[in-house]
């Protein structure tokens, strides 16, 4: 198939980025800090995909067996923000194909978008660490709006931004989330299998199309 599109959106975590260590790493810390046991990082690697503080949450969940009360929590996910402020791009490195992918991109003269659902402050560090926000024509980070994905708002602000219609916007993603942002949205959606989606098979996923990489992404799509 050949899609013909005008912009390109791209999802942050298990779709550029390979960040499942380093949000590891800081959950396990909180819960150092908290006196409680810490998650098995593989366990928590099928926590991403709703932002941080679902996380944070699951995870106390995975460590206590229980819910945790809201004033605890919210101190639990302080702790867990200062931890990943400091290891947000320790071990995060972009997925195979991801540079080659948004190299073919922007010689081809797509306009791009990295859409997250991850928080600006944790975003903007991320990506400039990993040499890759220089892609971008714009970021929108989980709280840069009221609604973040699978609301499709994201998408239209990213949209409108461009000036071109939700049927000349691809979303490139990894999970559920992505989908139903692009179907509310109007936009087609391409999944990768090497991503997250909370521990499911992302074959399962009602996308547009399967790409193994951001390089053959790049290869399905034209701007005529």
């Amino acid at each position: 198939m050949t899609l013909v599109v005008k912009a390109v959106m791209i999802d942050l975590d298990g779709t550029l980025l390979d960040t499942a260590q380093d949000l590891a790493t800081a959950a396990n810390l909180a819960l150092d800090e908290l006196g409680l046991a810490k998650v098995d990082p593989e366990i928590i690697k099928t926590f991403i995909g709703k932002g941080v503080a679902n996380l944070m949450r699951r995870s106390l969940i995975a460590s206590t067996g229980k819910e945790p009360m809201d004033a605890y929590f919210d101190g639990a996910m302080e702790i867990f923000e200062k931890h990943y402020d400091k290891v947000v791009s320790k071990d995060s490195r972009p997925f195979p194909g991801v540079v080659e992918g948004l190299d073919a991109m922007k010689t081809e003269g797509f306009s791009l978008a990295c859409i997250t659902n991850k928080a600006a402050r944790f975003t903007i560090p991320l990506l400039k660490d990993t040499k890759l926000y220089d892609y971008f024509d714009i970021v929108l980070s989980g709280d840069s709006l009221p609604k973040k994905k699978p609301d499709p708002l994201p998408l239209l602000h990213a949209c409108e931004h461009f000036g071109i219609s939700p049927s000349e916007m691809l979303l490139i993603g990894d999970s559920l989330n992505d989908v139903q942002a692009a179907r509310a949205a109007g936009c087609a959606v391409f999944c990768v299998p090497y991503g997250y989606n909370e521990g499911r098979d992302v074959r399962e996923l009602d996308s547009d199309a399967l790409v193994e990489s951001l390089v053959e992404a790049s290869g399905m799509i034209t701007r005529s």
